[in-house]
């Protein structure tokens, strides 16, 4: 089980994160909602390890975390079927996961030949394509119409069979990974 014990977090003067506490069971999906500015961007970052508590700790992360991040993040310069197989090299699983979200004929393409809706299911297929027991997303939808998002989502809930902790603004997104939604009001 992930735990979160009273962490403390600022950027420069500002507080974003005060005295929090949270526990993710090892299968469980949680979605964390809450406004802009109240820290559920930095929770992740600190569970990565991309940022350090001022205060408290986090016990049980695993190493590696899979992520898909607000950005995309994907190598210009590598396909897409080489982006996607970036955590594990397993290029077969990484051309099946990408035909499960309909880039199977774009496999030998680069992100700049493809639209964003396409580079955000190329960045979803290389998080899930990563060897871990946590998913972490962070705005996982971004981009992608209504249907889209429900085939992804199934895809997701399907591949994955560790926990998943996202970040969301909409209850919708939270239901259709079938994610029990904490708010977070700081």
């Amino acid at each position: 089980m992930i735990e979160f014990k009273n962490i403390f977090f600022s950027y420069g003067e500002t507080e974003v994160l005060k005295d929090f506490s949270l526990r993710l069971p090892p299968q469980g999906h949680l979605a964390l909602m809450g406004p802009s500015g109240c820290g559920k961007t930095t929770l992740l970052r600190l569970l990565m390890g991309l940022e350090k508590p001022a205060a408290g700790r986090i016990e049980n992360a695993p190493y590696p975390v899979a992520a898909v991040f607000q950005e995309d993040r994907l190598l210009s310069h590598k396909t897409i079927l080489e982006n996607a197989a970036l955590a594990d090299g397993d290029t077969e699983k990484a051309a099946t996961i990408l035909e499960k979200l309909g880039l199977g004929v774009n496999l030998h393409q680069y992100p700049k030949e493809l639209s964003g809706g396409m580079n955000r299911r190329v960045a979803i297929a290389r998080a899930l394509c990563t060897p871990s027991s946590l998913l972490v997303l962070d705005e996982p939808f971004n981009g992608l119409d209504d249907e889209t998002k429900k085939q992804t989502a199934a895809l997701i809930l399907e591949e994955w069979q560790g926990a998943i902790l996202m970040v969301t603004h909409l209850k919708e997104e939270a239901e259709l990974l079938q994610a029990e939604i904490r708010p977070m009001n700081y």
